[in-house]
């Protein structure tokens, strides 16, 4: 049989398989490992995966890597950042080490509305090309399925700008880029002692004009008692469902206000951060199915003494994924295996959960499970070819990258020298 691309001699390829669903509990614990292996890629999915004698023998081929004994695991897939601003916040870093919380930094008018002004005055063509080295930075890094939100505009023409921007990003780079609304990000100023009037936009312009020229798939909010109360929260999301969209939530970063709460009761598909989640709200999320995405370097980057209780979650059979957050200000972290380190030593992981959270729990957090986050036939073949000795190296080691190729639906998107 003809396939475009065969991978022989690989040490150990991690599958992750799962079928058609997230990974809980116990299988989260499970690789898939199948050694000394090999793949056949044919129109950029996989059409065998076994032992690499197996596909060498079944298969021809125009095109062939040899993996070296090297280790191979899908492509990350990293389900909530906020890639697409002009300024990186360096100097709240310096705040925050100096004492200032996260919460005193933002209404002392720093955090997400210092982002605003310079986001609003960017032109398209500037967003883009700021927010294109960032996600090549994240590819070299083994990112191969990204999420990206709006929500440093907050009015109607710069949130539908950065939107346009995201849809540009996705058809001019090499990896799928999922486009998430998120006007609800902040109040901006002017409407900052006027919640009412902002709200009203947010629901009579923002989201039917988003939906109208078609440029995200999910709604988010910020749901935070500093931030959009329950109710508010609420009101939005069910506008956003209304037209069509599908929901994620910011909720309960900071305090355990009752997002995991409502994410559970909109049926949300992901409700992210949850580092002060309540028992009831994680439970009430595992009941609706919502899946937790966890953002361990954002509560390393504030210097939290508490992180979400990940280890809790899988015990509970949620099917627990993580993302680097990667923004501007509270975390400006684009290494989704950093990201595994940290969920290993601050939430309890193992190497092989916290790999399990970066793919296939992750898809699933964007409604991509059935295409990308494992290596299964039928599936999408994005993946990494690691030089390390095993899994286990990947959340072990810290620092540089131990990458040696990413592939993008069987094509080379990044090597290395």
């Amino acid at each position: 049989m003809k396939a475009d691309l065969i991978i022989y001699n690989a040490r150990e390829i991690a599958t992750m398989k799962s079928g058609s669903k997230a990974k809980c509990g116990s299988d989260m614990n499970d690789a898939g490992v199948i050694k000394d292996a090999g793949m056949a890629i044919k129109d950029g999915k996989i059409i065998a995966i076994g032992a690499s004698s197996e596909i060498q023998q079944n298969y021809s081929w125009d095109t062939v890597i040899d993996a070296e004994g090297k280790i191979i695991t899908p492509g990350f897939v990293d389900s909530h950042t906020h890639p697409v601003f002009v300024h990186t916040r360096e100097d709240e870093f310096a705040m925050r080490l100096a004492g200032k919380s996260y919460v005193e930094i933002a209404m002392a008018g720093g955090g997400i509305r210092s982002s605003i002004a310079s986001t609003r005055a960017a032109s398209e063509e500037e967003l883009f090309e700021l927010a294109k080295g960032r996600i090549i930075r994240m590819i070299a890094q083994g990112t191969t399925t990204l999420e990206a939100k709006s929500g440093y505009g907050l009015n109607t023409e710069s949130e539908l700008k950065q939107l346009r921007v995201i849809q540009s990003l996705n058809e001019s780079l090499p990896i799928d880029i999922i486009a998430t609304f998120m006007g609800a990000h902040e109040f901006p100023e002017e409407y900052k002692s006027d919640h009412e009037s902002y709200l009203k936009i947010l629901c009579e312009e923002m989201i039917p004009a988003a939906k109208e020229q078609g440029v995200a798939e999910f709604c988010d909010i910020f749901t935070e008692a500093h931030v959009y109360s329950i109710e508010e929260s609420r009101r939005v999301l069910s506008c956003a469902a209304d037209h069509g969209f599908k929901l994620k939530m910011h909720a309960d970063e900071i305090e355990a206000i009752g997002g995991a709460e409502l994410a559970a009761e909109l049926k949300c598909v992901s409700a992210d951060h949850l580092g002060a989640a309540s028992d009831a709200g994680i439970l009430a999320m595992k009941a609706a199915g919502v899946i937790p995405v966890l953002l361990p370097a954002t509560l390393f980057s504030l210097r939290s003494r508490t992180y979400a209780r990940g280890r809790y979650m899988i015990e509970q059979g949620l099917p627990v994924a993580i993302a680097t957050d990667y923004n501007p200000g509270s975390c400006n972290c684009d290494s989704m295996a950093f990201t595994m380190s940290l969920a290993c030593l601050q939430m309890g992981l193992s190497p092989v959960e916290a790999l399990a959270a970066a793919t296939i729990n992750a898809a699933h957090a964007l409604g991509r499970g059935d295409v990308c986050g494992s290596l299964e036939i039928g599936k999408q073949a994005d993946l990494i070819i690691w030089d390390i000795p095993s899994i286990n190296f990947i959340p072990y080691h810290l620092g540089s990258s131990h990458i040696s190729r990413v592939l993008k639906l069987g094509k080379t998107i990044w090597q290395e020298n």
